[in-house]
């Protein structure tokens, strides 16, 4: 665990090692947002990075009756 300090325009620095294990780039978005109390950072990724993620995924679901 890393602890930051929060300077007075409230920004906070990222440790490098968390950077790095994240991957997370200078002028990256991150969404951020508060779960169970506690803030949590979510690196936005590009599209491109997502394209095949669930390739092979098996999902099988029935469908309702009155559904085509």
């Amino acid at each position: 665990m890393a602890t930051v300090t929060v300077s007075p325009k409230y920004q906070v620095v990222i440790p490098k090692d968390i950077r790095e294990e994240m991957d997370i780039k200078p002028g990256q978005k991150v969404d951020m947002l508060i779960y169970e109390g506690n803030i949590v950072l979510v690196p936005l990724r590009p599209i491109e990075e997502l394209r095949g993620f669930i390739k092979g995924i098996d999902a099988p679901f029935e469908r309702e009756d009155d559904r085509l």
